[in-house]
């Protein structure tokens, strides 16, 4: 008997094919009722031949066999809904159900915290992918291995005997188990391939020795194109998948590097050979229409990409360090740029503040705050809120973020002259109603952004400054008169962002008022006070946190303010007449969603500081 069709019998009479079993365990931990007991019992045979015939299908497109599915997968297929909780019936619930009467560990496989050498190197592929095992860990000498099927602990011990190690079972799920194993594979085995084909030195030290290796032909590594290929589209999808917003690729002395930046932290996810790096580089940068010869100067490009069903932009910039060519791709996900504004996290009051600017028919709006605090996605979602078809909107960026049809959006090319103050002067002839500024960084462009809200239009743009007053001082420190200033802007608004705590692991906690007061929040309580934080879960990885929100500080200027700003007055002067008139502080902002159990107090001091 072939090995594939033993295996296919060992499955047909597992434990999870046990109908017996598996039914009165899911009743025994109320998951099912009686009544979808005997729905289960009439519709198995039935459901195993389509799900078979679907398979079939798939197998014949692949040229694979075809494994028949065992009950845990029929009964998957029925999306069945758990009695008293009213939520779908999943193969992790079913499965959590096994490993708990049999005593084993159930482990949530988090791809995030797998190593690529453990997980492929240490069980033979075929091995792994016909039995569903993934080795995930190693301590203390022990291997710590995923397994779907219970009955498959006889064959660890084996594998225990004749290769003299320890091995420690835990319960998966057979999706999670085949998923990680087809995509470390598959990475690995595309990653071997290249570091096979490629001759490269060990170390690249050609950016600090003026030494530039430009492949013959001019174009891509043709020796290993498709494992290269496979390697570069494995990270697009990985990334996809864990909601990166970020994509880091640096070389090493002894390897390369890859991490995620999730939810503003940055993860390492795979180790490559040094070998490889280049070659994934080219890949990349002829992708992003770079030039791929040219390894001793930074370069910028874009990529456009679809994942399921979806397009997305990924802007790609490189510049070479010590060992090698660093590259850094930002995901520009639609579905994250262009938001509600309603939901990214504004207060009543600063909500109404910001539509009064958005509904404004000419002056200044600016977004303030340093890189990587959303300024970008406020602005398009801003822009795509008042965009229509009675309106012209200009944007210009350096570079264009996202490409949207509704804008008309011109890129900074300083080498033929089209800077954010040059291109200003065109764009005026160019009958706009709203502009949009990617930053005003110079004199020029703050006079031609006041010009522009002088003669009725509406102007957003950027600066880098700590908080939103400070955007009347930085606009004077470029050169521009206060009087001005004071006539055109029609408020500033200052951003960051802050980790929100996991809604699948939030606890109650006690805190002292005067340790909070001295970080600077505006505490009214006395004694101790509750608030929340996250304990840490599989769905957050352990980090207490899942996704980001925004705080602002909004400020809008009144006719008071605009006065003071004519006159000259002092930073100061202008934040108080901006409290007094109803403006909350970034730290007050921050403590309100600190409160409401948004996200933590030690979140929002890392953001807005101590004082």
């Amino acid at each position: 008997m072939r090995s594939s069709d033993k295996f296919v019998t060992m499955a047909a009479m597992s434990l999870l094919d046990d109908e017996t079993y598996i039914l009165n365990l899911l009743f025994r931990h109320k998951l099912v009722s009686p009544e979808q007991q005997k729905i289960v019992s009439q519709m198995a045979p039935q459901q195993r031949q389509v799900i078979l015939r679907q398979r079939r299908k798939r197998k014949a497109v692949a040229g694979g066999k075809v494994v028949p599915p065992d009950l845990v997968e029929v009964i998957v297929s029925l999306n069945l809904q758990i009695p008293e909780a009213k939520v779908p019936l999943t193969e992790e619930h079913i499965m959590r159900a096994v490993a708990e009467d049999l005593g084993l560990p159930f482990i949530k496989l988090d791809p995030l915290d797998l190593e690529l050498d453990i997980v492929t190197k240490t069980i033979p592929r075929n091995f792994a992918l016909m039995h569903h095992f993934l080795p995930f860990a190693l301590k203390n000498g022990v291997h710590e291995v995923a397994l779907y099927d219970p009955d498959s602990r006889d064959i660890l011990q084996e594998i225990e005997r004749v290769n003299q190690i320890s091995i420690k079972p835990y319960i998966s799920t057979k999706a999670d188990i085949s998923k990680i194993l087809a995509e470390f594979f598959g990475f690995q085995r595309s990653i071997s391939a290249a570091e096979t084909h490629l001759g490269r030195p060990s170390v690249d030290l050609g950016n600090l020795e003026q030494y530039v290796k430009i492949n013959a032909s001019g174009g891509e590594i043709a020796s290993s194109d498709q494992h290269v290929k496979n390697a570069v589209d494995h990270l697009f999808n990985y990334a996809f998948d864990q909601r990166a917003s970020d994509i880091h690729i640096e070389p090493k002395r002894s390897n390369s590097v890859v991490r995620l930046r999730i939810d503003g932290l940055l993860h390492i996810i795979y180790k490559l050979p040094t070998a490889v790096h280049s070659a994934i580089v080219s890949r990349i940068k002829t992708l992003s229409r770079m030039d791929i010869a040219e390894k001793r100067r930074p370069q910028d490009g874009r990529i456009k990409i679809a994942h399921e069903g979806k397009e997305a932009e990924i802007r790609v910039s490189t510049v070479p360090v010590a060992f090698g060519e660093k590259v850094v791709m930002r995901i520009l996900d639609p579905d994250i740029m262009f938001q509600d504004l309603s939901t990214i996290g504004f207060s009543k009051r600063d909500y109404e503040v910001y539509q009064g600017f958005m509904k404004s028919p000419y002056g200044i709006v600016l977004v303030t705050g340093p890189t990587g605090s959303g300024k970008s996605t406020t602005l398009y979602s801003t822009l795509k809120n008042i965009s229509s078809s009675e309106n012209n909107i200009v944007t210009v960026e350096d570079p264009v973020e996202m490409v949207h049809e509704e804008f008309n959006q011109i890129a900074v090319q300083p080498q033929v002259d089209v800077t954010f103050s040059t291109i200003l002067r065109n764009i005026l002839r160019q009958d706009p109603d709203i502009i949009m500024i990617g930053e005003i960084r110079d004199l020029d462009t703050a006079v031609n952004a006041i010009q522009a809200a002088l003669t009725g239009h509406l102007v957003f743009s950027t600066l880098h400054t700590n908080d939103a007053v400070s955007a009347i001082s930085r606009l004077i420190d470029l050169g521009a008169k206060s009087f001005l200033i004071g006539s055109t802007l029609l408020g500033a608004m200052a951003q960051r962002l802050v980790r929100t705590i996991c809604p699948h692991c939030r606890e109650d906690f006690l805190i002292s008022t005067d340790l909070l007061r001295g970080f600077g929040f505006p505490v009214e309580e006395t004694g101790e006070i509750s608030l929340q934080r996250g304990k840490g879960c599989r769905q957050c990885r352990g980090t207490g946190f899942l996704g980001r929100c925004g705080i602002f500080e909004i400020f809008a200027v009144s006719e008071e303010i605009s006065r003071l700003i004519s006159i000259g007055a002092p930073e100061a002067d202008l934040r108080n007449q901006a409290i007094r008139e109803g403006m909350t502080t970034l730290k007050e902002d921050a403590w309100a969603k600190v409160k409401k159990g948004l996200t933590t107090y030690e979140e929002a001091v890392k953001v807005t500081g101590m004082s």
